[in-house]
């Protein structure tokens, strides 16, 4: 039987990180598990008895599991290396909001004693699949769990576009831009534009104009079977493509972007099964300060309650 292995990737530009780095690989093979690390981040970890591999599509095949030290920026760039391989990606939360980590850095104990023990549920995460056609032709191919944007790349004049869903026009916009977002991305670049929060278990996409000149700007959230496009108009000036603010393309006047559901899904390992209301009040300190809960309501509505 081979052994159990699992990747560890690290922001390797904190200090923070570097130790906890070191001290997830000294329990893991204590505990008899495997560890990789990218040969990258291998010679600032400074761990012995790791296994090292290159930064490839391959980097994670065979793993248990792939977990994260840094914030959501780090876990974005480890999720291009677990999706190929369907391992799922644990974040232990080093930065600031760290939406899509699963535990922060005082539980790192703990984290660790779950993986050893299989003591963690995995649930998946949509993606988008973005096409860049120009002149009818494909000139690049990507994919997002978060959201791929269309922006402008110069800060003198607006970028115009036109919108589209499912193969009908939608609206033209001046604007700074147009962010195409999954559920997950919701609380990300799309949050930021003035888009809805949207639970993830909701199945949907998400279309949110960023500072549009136009009396319909609205954000849109439409059927996760849709098709959104972005078309850059030839007259305008051109734009760049960025998904999950990592792969940028360049778009020239008169490109289109296409976005469409994902056809393989980010995994994600959870340690807690807190509704997600819950996660949404502890990353943005929501106040909730004076709630009573539907059983105080229930206990007021008896009779000499």
């Amino acid at each position: 039987m081979s052994k159990r292995t699992v990747l560890l990737v690290a922001h390797t530009g904190r200090d923070e990180a570097v130790r906890g780095a070191r001290f997830v690989v000294e329990r893991l093979a204590a505990a008899g598990l495997v560890v990789r690390v990218l040969d990258i981040e291998a010679k600032r970890l400074g761990c012995d008895g790791v296994e090292r591999v290159p930064v490839d599509p391959e980097a994670a095949a065979d793993t248990e599991m792939v977990i994260v030290l840094g914030g959501d920026g780090t876990l974005l760039r480890a999720a291009e290396l677990a999706r190929p391989a369907g391992a799922p990606l644990l974040g232990v939360n080093l930065g600031h909001v760290g939406f899509l980590a699963e535990a922060e850095e005082e539980d790192l104990t703990s984290t660790v004693d779950r993986v050893v023990t299989k003591r963690y549920d995995v649930e998946e995460r949509m993606t988008i699949d973005v096409m860049v056609r120009v002149d009818g032709a494909v000139t690049a191919t990507t994919w997002a769990l978060n959201d791929a944007s269309v922006e402008k790349s110069s800060r003198r004049r607006m970028l115009d576009v036109v919108a589209e869903i499912d193969g009908r026009p939608l609206s033209r916009w001046g604007c700074d831009g147009v962010v195409c977002a999954t559920p997950t991305g919701s609380t990300a670049y799309a949050f930021s534009a003035g888009g809805p929060v949207v639970w993830p278990e909701v199945e949907a996409l998400l279309l949110v104009p960023i500072s549009a000149h136009a009396l319909f700007s609205r954000p849109l959230v439409v059927s996760p079977y849709s098709v959104l496009a972005i078309e850059v108009l030839p007259e305008t000036e051109p734009g760049e493509l960025w998904c999950d603010g990592r792969r940028r393309v360049d778009l020239p006047a008169g490109a289109r972007v296409e976005v469409r559901r994902g056809g393989l899904p980010v995994r994600l390992a959870r340690l807690h099964r807190a509704p997600f209301t819950d996660r949404l009040v502890a990353k943005f300190d929501l106040p909730v300060t004076g709630w009573r809960g539907r059983r105080s309501v229930e206990r007021d509505s008896r009779p000499g309650g």
